[in-house]
């Protein structure tokens, strides 16, 4: 039953919380973590967590909020797996638990604020002096949180159905907030502090990000037809996704991370300025384009957005070309609970048709097939299929909206593989992939990857890796490169840090070849030819 209000939670207290006007402890989260972890219900889970979060300070609810969704505000800390045990192997844990939320908040700000010459070392002190005050409990945590791999049964779907009962509001209602907003934390905060009234404040509103709606996967155009019926089918770019704002003259572009990135595309301002329509939001792709209109690699559209200085060298030099596909927003009236259908009919009549992606509306299989292929002869991903009566749905993977790309896949060989955390401890699981070299002989490295692996398959590559081995480390087991995997991937991209100079990008196992020796791997000189036809670049040199 929900709640009417913060206080009739505050007046159920456990002994273990804090009162309001008290410091929160990260013990006390910590207790709460392993409560919620341990309780099976869902039920059960939402309401230790909201009884936790009623019970907090106001000033800390947002930062509990996203520590129990598995997140700190700090976006670069510079931690890893090893900053951790390294720090950690220096320092005793404390005795008992004394250290504030904030506390912990602030340390990790001091840490992120580390840079220039000796950085690193100075970020590791600042991590050892932390983890001395910790308890062995606390450490556990914060080293899951610091690494993603918090498994506490508190998922952010979790937390929001509490911060929604310690509020006395609609999970609902919630939801469409945060939706808005593009934080959960940042909703709690107002909810918990302000009341039910707060959510009224995060509705559609100009130069306030919209967290960007996500699609789903389907096999083929065909099968994504088959589900969603008549739909709207547009080039998957593989650019940068950007919502641009725009108030009569006055513009502003967010990245898909909802982060300002206004000052490094001026070609993307001065389009929207452009626009007949004196107020809009409008989603679409920057994607670097080489002449005849084949995309670049995805590192060149991105290199873009991480300048500062030199923009307009770096505008002529990688020029942006801008495809709109959706309107959030137009002239006072938020479109967001509109069907595609209307907010395309909209977006067509507010901007330019030169940036408009190129789209198709069909049911038939055959003409979907046909622009895919099309799609793919110009050298993007594939294509997108997006149910033509949907709402705008923020912030949600769902399956209203469908991306179809046809899979690559690689026959590469084991190199090494390193131990595994968190749920995967005691697993052999980040494979080092490698392909042969037939010039030079040897494998030659392309990247790492742990994602497509069952039980099963972390269970048997354990053991078998441990019989090739040929030396470890602490980390690492390497061996003899016998093993053959299928490998999918996305696409390459060049990349320094391996000697081929290429690297796979979003590389997934997708089995054992156990019917492939390592003399029938693919080649090095295989995936140069991929590159150069992928980039129309030589391949780089590693």
């Amino acid at each position: 039953m929900r709640n009417s209000s913060r206080s009739r939670h505050a007046s159920c207290r456990t002994s273990d919380q804090l009162s309001a006007s008290t410091r929160l402890k990260l013990a006390t989260l910590v207790a709460a973590s392993r409560r919620v972890a341990a309780s099976p219900g869902r039920r059960d889970k939402i309401a230790l967590l909201a009884e936790l979060l009623a019970a907090a300070p106001p000033t800390e609810v947002e930062l509990a909020t996203a520590y129990l969704c598995g997140a700190v505000p700090q976006e670069k800390l510079g931690i890893g797996y090893a900053s951790l045990r390294e720090a950690a192997a220096g320092t005793d844990a404390a005795a008992a638990p004394e250290v504030e939320l904030a506390e912990v908040n602030a340390s990790l700000g001091r840490i992120a604020a580390t840079g220039g010459k000796g950085s690193a070392e100075e970020r590791r002190r600042l991590l050892a002096e932390l983890l001395s005050r910790l308890t062995a409990e606390e450490r556990v945590f914060l080293s899951g949180l610091l690494t993603g791999e918090l498994r506490q049964g508190a998922l952010e779907g979790l937390v929001l159905e509490a911060v929604a009962r310690a509020g006395g509001v609609a999970g609902a209602d919630l939801r469409r907030a945060v939706m808005m907003a593009g934080s959960l934390p940042r909703v709690a905060r107002a909810l918990l502090t302000e009341g039910p009234s707060a959510l009224s404040g995060y509705a559609v509103q100009l130069f306030r990000p919209v967290l960007p709606m996500l699609a789903g996967t389907a096999e083929s155009a065909a099968e994504a037809l088959e589900e969603l019926g008549e739909a709207a089918l547009e080039l998957k770019l593989d650019g940068a996704r950007v919502q641009l704002h725009k108030a009569g003259g006055e513009v502003r572009v967010y990245s898909r991370r909802l982060n300002e990135v206004t000052s490094a595309v001026p070609e993307l301002v001065d389009a929207a300025r452009a626009f007949p329509a004196r107020e809009l939001i409008v989603e679409g792709e920057a994607i670097a384009l080489r002449d005849g209109g084949a995309p670049h690699p995805f590192q060149t559209t991105m290199s873009r957005f991480g300048r500062r200085l030199d923009v307009a060298r770096a505008r002529e030099g990688v020029p942006l070309t801008l495809f709109l596909f959706d309107l959030l927003y137009l002239d006072g009236v938020s479109l967001v609970d509109e069907p595609l259908r209307l907010r395309s009919a909209a977006l067509a009549g507010a901007v330019p048709a030169s940036l408009l992606v190129p789209r198709l509306v069909t049911a038939s299989a055959d003409e979907a097939d046909g622009f895919l292929a099309d799609a793919l002869a110009r050298g993007h991903e594939g294509i997108m299929a997006k149910a033509l009566d949907a709402p705008y749905e923020a912030g949600r993977r769902g399956r209203h909206w469908l991306k179809v790309k046809p899979v690559r896949t690689l026959d590469l060989v084991v190199l090494a593989a390193e131990w595994g955390h968190g749920r995967r401890r005691g697993w052999l699981s980040n494979l080092h992939l490698g392909a042969r070299d037939a010039e030079r002989g040897g494998f030659v490295m392309l990247g790492k990857t742990f994602k497509g692996m069952t039980d099963e398959m972390l269970a048997w590559q354990t053991a078998r890796l441990q019989e090739l081995e040929l030396s470890r480390d602490r980390h690492t087991v390497y061996v003899r490169p016998e093993l053959v995997v299928e490998v999918a991937f996305n696409d390459l991209q060049a990349s320094p840090q391996y000697p081929g100079g290429l690297a796979l990008r979003f590389a997934r196992i997708k089995g054992y070849r156990a019917d492939k020796a390592a003399a029938d791997a693919d080649t090095l000189q295989t995936l140069r030819e991929i590159w150069r036809r992928q980039s129309g670049l030589e391949p780089p040199r590693g």
